[in-house]
């Protein structure tokens, strides 16, 4: 399919080595990313157009919203709460923390509150990472031998949850509990992308059921339908997207973070923060359910 063509605007902040894990808060309508390589977290408040980095003391890739106050950020030995106010981290659960060659890469929240979260080799060694499952305190490893964990996202309902490992080329599917997000039964192919180029990197599914995959590598956005056909595609200024997100109180925009790292040097948006001009009927993402 070729890709459709849609207007974007770069939002106000540096470009990033490695941006990722996008989140929205729709109480303070602000949008969170990181710069896994560059050790930072993004803050955009959508009210006034800025955008301000927080350092970090490690690498992180995700947040999740627990309540007003806090948030959860997956990072490479664990997961931290941080204060939204002062920027403090304490260590909450702690992930492969004796393990120096694993960081953290994708994750998102089930509807229930629990977090699915992938962890990966440094330098994308195989079979390296695993595929985690939180829920109220309780950590289980759901899947391992993963490279590349990727596009981790649930459809609204909590009954599926799908993923990747990149370098399979295999975007998954399972079902699983609505209660909890733990998985019943065993994954199965939802989409073979082997043949369109690219590699399946993060994703998020909106209100009719449809997954959106950023393609690293690919410069687009594919949307995929609940039987796992294309629907659509549209085509990137970034070579390699990272993951898309639905921003707005009513989830009707859409962001997408973007790598800087071994993009062609003549790439002059690439590692930048996407808005894209594509009206969509996403949803928000689940708090973290701590207790």
């Amino acid at each position: 399919m070729k890709p459709e063509t849609v207007t974007t605007t770069v939002l106000d902040a540096p470009a990033c080595l490695l941006g990722e894990g996008p989140a929205y808060d729709a109480q303070t309508d602000t949008a969170w990313w990181f710069d896994i390589l560059g050790k930072g977290l993004f803050e955009h408040v959508f009210a006034t157009g800025r955008t301000r980095r927080h350092d970090l003391p490690f690498m992180a890739s995700q947040l999740s919203v627990i309540d007003a106050e806090r948030q959860m950020i997956f990072a490479d030995t664990g997961l931290f709460v941080r204060d939204v106010t002062s920027g403090n981290l304490t260590l909450h659960t702690a992930i492969e923390a004796d393990n120096a060659a694993t960081r953290s890469n994708d994750g998102r929240v089930h509807p229930c509150g629990a977090l699915w979260m992938g962890t990966m080799g440094r330098e994308a060694e195989t079979g390296l990472g695993a595929i985690y499952w939180f829920y109220r305190g309780e950590l289980r490893q759901l899947y391992k031998n993963i490279s590349i964990p990727n596009a981790i996202c649930f459809s609204a309902d909590g009954a599926t949850a799908y993923y990747t490992d990149t370098p399979t080329g295999l975007l998954m599917r399972v079902a699983t509990d609505p209660a909890t997000g733990l998985p019943i039964g065993e994954p199965a192919v939802f989409h073979d992308t082997r043949a369109t180029g690219g590699g399946p990197d993060g994703a998020v599914v909106d209100a009719e059921g449809c997954l959106w995959n950023a393609r690293w590598g690919g410069g687009r956005l594919d949307v995929y339908g609940p039987d796992g056909a294309v629907r659509r595609s549209f085509g990137l200024p970034v070579s390699q997207p990272t993951c898309p997100l639905f921003v707005g109180s009513d989830a009707g925009r859409m962001l997408v973070t973007s790598a800087r790292k071994g993009a062609p040097t003549t790439e002059d948006r690439a590692g930048t923060t996407l808005l894209l001009g594509l009206p969509v009927r996403g949803r928000h993402d689940a708090r973290l359910a701590l207790v």
